[in-house]
């Protein structure tokens, strides 16, 4: 199974992103379309997480299908081994685009490194990050599954939508004065953090950049 029901939660940026789609998703997509110079006809339907399904939470195969996709070039049980990412948001617009949304509350939440313990699964993600890497001319001397392995696995699976020929967008979501979080209170900061993960993963700037989008959200608004 790899649809995760979700608890209301009380802090952090999953907090912050079950009110953002539930409550006020015109003040996402207004950001979405503007960042990626989308038409304002463009209307996003959120899929998750929803208080209707519990807010649920999304990965593998379950994300995929949420979206309607199909992944004829590549199949995702090749490119990744199961226990992918889990997205914090998913969303499909009228046209077709789907919205792959990962969010963060404050700037440790973007150090992590790979979990994965078998072998094989690592292999395969090791592997896949590679060739991400090799598609964006990364020249990082670096290994992706560790330091900001989350962005870059978030990457890798737009790039496999993308090698599909599906019209795919990756959004990052970083909240605003989150202070239960002790989160960035300016932009500025959090592009501070960003420079840094681009630079460390050699890819200022890339194939995927014009599918890709920084939203910057300030909790007091929510």
């Amino acid at each position: 199974m790899t649809r995760f029901p979700q608890s209301i939660v009380e802090k952090g940026s999953q907090k912050w992103t079950q009110k953002l789609v539930n409550e006020v998703p015109n003040l996402l997509d207004a950001q979405i379309r503007k960042k990626l110079k989308l038409s304002e006809e463009e209307d996003i339907q959120w899929l998750s997480p929803l208080k209707d399904d519990y807010y649920a939470e999304y990965r593998d195969q379950d994300f995929i299908d949420l979206l309607g996709a199909k992944l004829n070039k590549i199949c995702l049980e090749d490119f990744w081994p199961r226990g992918g990412p889990q997205w914090d948001a998913l969303g499909k617009s009228a046209s077709g685009k789907l919205f792959l949304v990962e969010a963060k509350s404050h700037i440790s939440e973007l150090i992590s490194s790979i979990g994965a313990k078998d072998e094989n699964s690592v292999r395969r993600i090791r592997r896949s990050l590679e060739e991400t890497k090799d598609f964006l001319n990364s020249n990082a001397k670096v290994d992706w599954s560790r330091g900001f392995y989350q962005y870059a696995n978030r990457l890798a699976h737009l790039y496999l939508l993308r090698q599909n020929d599906l019209p795919a967008y990756l959004v990052f979501v970083y909240f605003l004065n989150d202070s239960e979080m002790a989160g960035p209170a300016t932009i500025d900061q959090w592009k501070g953090a960003i420079e840094l993960l681009h630079t460390y993963l050699g890819i200022k700037r890339h194939k995927l950049q014009k599918y890709t989008a920084d939203v910057f959200i300030d909790v007091t608004q929510l």
